[in-house]
């Protein structure tokens, strides 16, 4: 591999238990998927940045507020650091869907910022991961490779229609396939 690219990756769903029709308001009620540890440890490795992009229109609903947020985030890097791994940035849309906003995904705002922070990051050699429609429409948008974590049954449909290039049942599968993708790509 001559690059480490950047991986950016959704929450909920991918990194934390999704929890259908509510928000993770609460460190409590923030729960790693299983393997979480493991996986991002060997993603720590595989990527040069990793950088979690989350839509959380629960603070546009007034259901959290921003410090809300910030102390779920830090469970999360806690949590992540302990494992021996690590999140190089987090960015996260506080507004509702119909805010018309640059940043909720499928805007590629949260993207785009990481970009100017980091300005190494190559959408071209960049992997997007998450369960969602708006997930994969942010990195397809981007040029970005799209792995989807199996998940959002409401949004199949859709998803069957999009072009992307993988589809896992977990992060921890993902994790444990990509350098046989990675070698598989580069034929």
């Amino acid at each position: 591999m001559n690059y480490l690219p950047t991986l950016f990756l959704d929450r909920d769903g991918v990194i934390n238990v999704r929890t259908p029709g509510d928000y993770v308001k609460t460190p409590e009620e923030w729960i790693p998927v299983e393997g979480l540890g493991e996986a991002m440890q060997q993603l720590s490795v595989l990527f040069g940045r990793i950088i979690v992009v989350t839509n959380q229109a629960g603070i546009g609903r007034g259901l959290m507020s921003e410090a809300d947020l910030e102390a779920v985030h830090e469970k999360m890097k806690v949590i992540i650091k302990q494992a021996g791994a690590r999140l190089d940035a987090i960015y996260h849309c506080p507004h509702r869907s119909d805010a018309g906003c640059d940043c909720r995904k499928p805007a590629t705002g949260m993207a785009l910022r990481a970009k100017v922070d980091f300005p190494d990051i190559d959408f071209a050699k960049s992997w997007m991961v998450g369960d969602s429609f708006s997930d994969m429409q942010l990195g397809l948008q981007l040029g970005m490779t799209t792995v989807l974590i199996h998940g959002k049954e409401e949004e199949s449909e859709q998803l069957a229609a999009l072009p992307l290039d993988f589809r896992f049942d977990s992060l921890a599968e993902f994790a444990r396939h990509f350098l046989i993708i990675e070698h598989g790509l580069k034929r």
